[in-house]
């Protein structure tokens, strides 16, 4: 049964436009297994819709309490809990990091050669944290499968092994050499991770219990947490990877899943699991200024700081990106504190509003927030890569589509 309700300007009969696209273009045709779709503006929720099934092995329906791998979007709550530090005064954006991490104090910039016979040069400059939230840190990710430097990241296991900790990341990423020198260019990578483990370095908590605290206990996000609980089992959905000619196959059984333990290593990046409400309570709290329910996380002017585009000279990513991305059109779209930044409507080629900022996850999650329009969106599914289909633009234009 879809969920609608009559919210001022939203258009219901707009909005069961998305329940029909994905029905037609994804669910029957068997692209997806299933999704669930929210969203919400000024701060009432106007629709909700599962669809489809979390696992079809086992021939689960998607529920509303679906359990999901949001990997990605992990890392706007990651940089949300380290700006609740920066507002206690722990630490400023432009501190070079090896204030923090003192074995980061001579990073070098890759030359030539093969792991571990690196050729290398010098940083032209240090790397600031401000470089970690907007990934201009010169840090990458080994699936990015694009140079000899990630080849290292994957041979190492620093995208996520579950025998890795925070503490190896960062020791072993001291030893290896940047993609570029911090600041010069744009990559996606393990940034994020690394604000997890100053996250629990500066406030002398870890990781996961520093959340818990001062985000899901506050934000009533009970269901999200690194790994899946007993009681959450039956509700945790399975997930599935792309196939050539538009099929999918079961990469992540829910019985065996590594997210059935809690891990060695609490990913800031990617290691969270989540329902569309509890990710909605965060995503409604940044759209209402840092608050949901009378429960602050981030101070308003915090916040108006983060969703800036911090690219300098107010670039888009296609300007500063060294290795092609899908978790964002490039296009017309900075990037801010933890999130994607639309700063051009025109050039981005998708329907929305300057100032709007979000993320998505591998399997193929996303949100946003249009704050002009009071708008939070919310998708979720499971299939990996998150660019096996436009599902993202597609949303937007329909959504879009709904306000009068």
């Amino acid at each position: 049964m879809t969920e609608l309700k009559q919210i001022a300007g939203l258009a219901p009969s707009q909005l069961l436009n998305i329940e029909g696209h994905l029905e037609r273009c994804y669910i029957q045709p068997k692209k997806l297994p299933g999704a669930l779709t929210l969203v919400a503006r000024r701060g009432e929720i106007a629709y909700v819709k599962a669809q489809g099934l979390m696992d079809v092995e086992r021939n689960k329906p998607v529920c509303r309490d679906t359990v999901f791998r949001i990997y990605s979007m992990t890392k706007p709550i990651t940089s949300i809990a380290m700006m609740q530090l920066y507002e206690q005064g722990r630490f400023l954006l432009d501190d070079p990091v090896h204030k923090y991490i003192p074995a980061w104090k001579n990073l070098r910039v890759y030359k030539s050669g093969l792991y571990p016979e690196f050729l290398t040069t010098p940083a032209a400059s240090p790397m600031t944290i401000r470089n970690l939230f907007t990934h201009m840190s010169g840090l990458t990710y080994g699936f990015m499968n694009r140079t000899n430097v990630d080849a290292a990241y994957r041979e190492l296991g620093l995208d996520g092994s579950r025998d890795l900790t925070m503490e190896a990341l960062v020791d072993q990423l001291a030893e290896l050499p940047l993609e570029f020198s911090p600041g010069t260019a744009w990559n996606y990578s393990v940034s994020t991770d690394v604000l997890g483990y100053l996250v629990q370095l500066l406030s002398g908590q870890p990781f996961d219990e520093y959340l818990r605290e001062h985000i899901f206990d506050p934000l009533n996000m009970a269901d999200t947490g690194f790994y899946v609980r007993d009681d959450q089992l039956d509700r945790f959905a399975a997930c599935y990877v792309y196939q050539p000619g538009d099929q999918f196959k079961l990469q992540d059984d829910p019985e065996t899943s590594p997210f059935r333990h809690k891990g060695r290593f609490l990913s800031g990046g990617g290691g969270l699991v989540s329902t569309i409400d509890d990710y909605f309570h965060f995503a409604q709290a940044l759209c209402q200024g840092g608050e949901f329910q009378g429960q602050r996380i981030i101070g308003r002017k915090t916040l108006e700081f983060m969703r800036h585009n911090h690219l300098p000279g107010n670039q888009d990513l296609p300007g500063l990106s060294v290795g092609a991305f899908s978790e964002t059109p490039y296009a017309g779209s900075g990037f801010g504190l933890g999130f994607s930044v639309k700063t051009d409507v025109a050039k981005s080629q998708v329907n929305g509003s300057v100032g709007e900022y979000g993320w998505g996850g591998l399997a193929s999650t996303n949100f946003y927030i249009d704050p002009v329009e009071e708008l939070v969106v919310i998708f979720m599914t499971q299939l990996i890569p998150s660019s096996s289909y436009p599902i993202r633009q597609e949303l937007r234009a329909i959504v879009n589509g709904a306000l009068v």
